[in-house]
């Protein structure tokens, strides 16, 4: 191998290596905005989490009312019957 191929050779590797450099330069920056993006998604998730949470523990409880409100009837409705 001559002077000049080998110099061509090492301008080549050279290129090359640059090339790969910069693909996993790009790699890291797409993976590095991928895990960003993951981590808003777990954040907005917790968040949501939490609101439902809270929304559950401020609900009324309609059937225990219900059952209340069933009670309260029959009771009138026997006082009624009974006064009569």
């Amino acid at each position: 191998m001559s002077g000049i191929e080998a110099t061509g050779v090492a301008i080549e590797l050279e290129r090359l290596r640059r090339s790969v450099d910069v693909g996993f330069a790009t790699t890291r920056g797409d993976l590095a905005l991928l895990l960003q993006r993951a981590d808003q998604t777990d954040k907005t998730l917790s968040e949501h989490e939490d609101r439902l949470d809270a929304l559950e523990r401020a609900r009324w409880p309609l059937p225990s009312l219900a059952a209340a409100t069933s009670c309260a009837a029959l009771a009138v409705t026997l006082w009624q019957a009974g006064g009569r």
